[in-house]
């Protein structure tokens, strides 16, 4: 297509490699791949080299972000049933469970200051935002609707959240402040707007 420079495929082969998280420094890139038979996270150095596994479990482990100081990964796996939120030091040792509820939790996404995480659970019927310490302590519910809440992304200045909603019929891209208040709405058609990102300025 027009305007693609120097496109490289960086993993090579049959297997489905998604989910792509580039290291804070830019070095590296984490990955959610089912290569080995499952979904397992791996990371290569930023031209496709240096491929190595970080998780290896009977679940499917997925959606790695890593943390501002690009010291830990935190991920997504169903190993112990259903989706839960895990973290990670960046070379794959001391992965520690950080959510416990009965719903699924996904979409994990770490605080500019490393001192939160967001995240969309089901444990309360319904996808919703909640946010929680790095440690995994004080879960807090951020949205409260009867439609699907979920990937949130936080400003660079860590003051709001953006996420997609489907309170109003149809996928809608919103923003909130970061402890819940100020929920407004961004975009308004008929089609699906989702997964939006911040501009780093």
């Amino acid at each position: 297509p027009t305007g693609v420079v120097n496109e490289t495929n960086l993993s090579n082969g049959s297997a489905n490699d998604r989910q792509a998280a580039w290291s804070p420094d830019g070095s590296q890139i984490g990955v959610r791949s089912d290569r080995d038979g499952n979904n397992e996270i791996y990371v290569m150095d930023a031209d496709g080299s240096s491929v190595s596994r970080l998780t290896n479990d009977a679940g499917n482990d997925g959606a790695p972000s890593w943390s501002p100081d690009g010291t830990q990964i935190v991920f997504v796996s169903n190993r112990d049933g259903n989706s839960e939120i895990y973290v990670m030091n960046a070379d794959g040792s001391g992965q520690t469970r950080l959510t416990t509820a009965a719903g699924n939790d996904e979409d994990p996404v770490w605080s500019p200051d490393g001192t939160q995480i967001a995240f969309k659970s089901e444990r309360d019927g319904n996808a919703e935002i909640y946010v929680m310490n790095a440690d995994g302590s004080a879960q807090t519910r951020l949205t409260t609707d009867a439609a699907i809440d979920s990937k949130p992304s936080w400003s660079p200045d860590g003051s709001m959240i953006l996420f997609t909603s489907e309170r109003d019929g149809n996928k809608e891209l919103y923003v909130m402040n970061a402890d819940g208040t100020g929920q407004t709405r961004l975009t308004s058609d008929l089609a699906t707007d989702n997964q939006a990102d911040w501009s780093p300025d």
